[in-house]
């Protein structure tokens, strides 16, 4: 293979993956940023998602689910999940993987 198209090639795929990356952080500030939002309108008499019991017990289970792509899946993060969305309707169109990386950023 000719250098000059060998270098066009190795440009491209890691362009494209730095693209893949930014798409990634980008993702998961959107989803900071909207719990952050819903902390702030949370009023004193209620739990906040960044204060939850369940939501902190389940920072090992999202490290494990956010490394594996989604293949691990623990009972705790299920819960969190699924207060989250509760606590926060906004955060229902969010993927669980979105939400684990959110709780990992918490």
């Amino acid at each position: 293979m000719p250098r000059p198209l060998f270098a066009a090639i190795a440009c491209l795929i890691l362009a494209a993956g730095n693209t893949q990356a930014q798409t990634l952080v980008a993702t998961s500030n959107i989803i900071v940023r909207a719990l952050d939002r819903s902390l702030d309108f949370t009023s004193d008499t209620t739990t906040s998602i960044r204060d939850m019991k369940v939501v902190a017990e389940a920072r090992d289970d999202a490290a494990c689910f956010v490394a594996s792509q989604g293949a691990i899946r623990g009972a705790h993060l299920e819960a969190a999940l699924s207060a989250i969305r509760r606590q926060s309707p906004e955060t229902r169109s969010a993927s669980d993987l979105e939400l684990a990386e959110a709780i990992l950023a918490l």
